[in-house]
């Protein structure tokens, strides 16, 4: 990934996007060509030397019986938005000015481990609910369901986990503006309704 040095992100941006990823696109090269899939993850910090993205693939998704060659790519996205260069301050001074986008990415490289175990499937699915139900008043369980059905629902997935052997990482947020245009920025992003870039901005000055 190419990443100028005003680009680099903290290494705070970096954990936090691992730790609150959503969801990822699980790339892999195969027999068969380029295979990727979106999927939700959530990331274990003891496994291997630099943790892991643990998720699941639907079993009649091939990706997961196709091996890969050589590393696999989990490509997780934070919030991204349109820059306009109407909200530079510099716009009305010397008008050199241009669009552009800002975002934070993490580019996770690592060796494929697939877990066809409904013991590891089991318990991968009910951390990755509780992660997402942790903030609604009522949060759903898997034990919510009648166990017969989430027995079969099981058997319908199957696990993979990307054990992380490297990870290059980019917080392109305004860091390369004057201060007036950056200023212009969270405020042309809060406008738009766009509050979780805008933040990500003001926490990259």
């Amino acid at each position: 990934m190419y990443t100028p040095a005003h680009f680099l992100p903290s290494s705070e941006t970096v954990q936090h996007l691992l730790d609150y990823p959503g969801a990822a696109n699980l790339v892999t090269m195969t027999p068969q060509g380029l295979l990727a899939t979106l999927l939700p993850v959530v990331y274990d910090p003891d496994v291997g030397e630099h943790g892991a993205l643990q998720g699941h693939l639907a079993r009649n998704n091939t990706q997961w019986s196709e091996p890969a060659s050589g590393e696999a790519l989990a490509i997780i996205q934070g919030a991204d938005a349109y820059v306009s260069p109407s909200w530079y301050a510099s716009k009305a001074e010397h008008g050199r000015v241009v669009p552009t986008w800002n975002y934070t990415t993490a580019h996770v490289y690592g060796r494929l481990v697939i877990h066809d175990d409904p013991v590891w499937v089991s318990r991968q699915v009910r951390r990755l609910t509780g992660v997402h139900e942790a903030g609604f008043d009522h949060p759903w369980s898997v034990d919510d369901a009648p166990e017969r059905f989430i027995t079969g629902q099981l058997r319908a997935i199957v696990g993979v986990e990307l054990v992380i052997t490297r990870i290059e990482a980019k917080a392109k947020l305004s860091q390369n503006r004057p201060v007036a245009d950056i200023d212009g920025v969270v405020a042309g992003l809060r406008a738009r309704g766009q509050s979780e870039a805008a933040a990500d901005v003001e926490r990259a000055r």
